[in-house]
């Protein structure tokens, strides 16, 4: 029962944490204008390759991220109050004004169709992986993650792992559910609708960021 209860409890605290700076329904609305022009074939194959693409730096990053910390002679204070400043900042940006959206639409609004899957294949990594899907925020609350999963007791270790392995492989999913639908769900929002979401959205992680500073500035006082 104690090791449900951590395994349960390490499930709810990852997936908490990561889904406000993975933000699938969010990040989708920034994707749709890089998706919107490809076939429904090219749309799958992108979206794809740009779930394991996300799947991959969350998964080194969880397994680097304890050693990169005893590496740099880090604490998880400091990486939380740093962590928490960035996101801070993405939810910052975001409120001010939906740059990311813009700029995708400015860069492949007049591409002809015949181009945009060529276009596409050389931006699925960046920007569209990261920074947009799983960026500076998610690898700091990872390395938090990690941080916090590391044991003396292997079993513990594994347990929290598999915890945290399991709620990033549900964030990724979540991904590829929200990236395939972009074409539905911008057309039920509208453009009043995405704005509200993309605020709604920005405002919560700017909250998340500022819990995780004020956290990390708790410990260290």
């Amino acid at each position: 029962m104690p090791e449900i209860h951590s395994f349960v409890h390490m499930l709810f605290l990852s997936i908490i944490a990561l889904f406000p700076v993975i933000n699938p329904f969010g990040s989708a609305l920034i994707v749709n204008p890089y998706l919107s022009r490809l076939s429904d074939d090219d749309e799958k194959a992108a979206v794809k390759k740009i779930t394991l693409y996300a799947f991959s730096i969350c998964v080194v990053t969880l397994f680097a991220g304890h050693w990169v910390l005893e590496l740099f002679g880090l604490t998880i204070p400091v990486v939380q109050v740093a962590g928490g400043i960035m996101i801070c900042k993405m939810g910052w940006e975001a409120l001010s004004a939906n740059v990311n959206r813009q700029t995708a639409e400015k860069n492949v609004g007049n591409l002809p169709q015949s181009e945009a899957k060529d276009d596409i294949s050389d931006q699925l990594f960046y920007p569209l992986t990261f920074p947009i899907t799983t960026g500076a925020g998610t690898m700091a609350v990872l390395f938090t993650l990690s941080a916090h999963s590391a044991n003396a007791d292997r079993k513990k270790y594994l347990i929290n792992t598999g915890a945290i392995l399991l709620a990033i492989i549900a964030m990724c999913l979540l991904v590829y559910g929200f990236y395939g639908n972009t074409k539905k769900i911008t057309k039920r929002l509208g453009p009043s609708g995405q704005t509200i979401a993309n605020r709604i959205i920005a405002f919560l992680i700017f909250c998340v960021g500022l819990q995780i500073a004020i956290t990390g500035i708790k410990s260290l006082i």
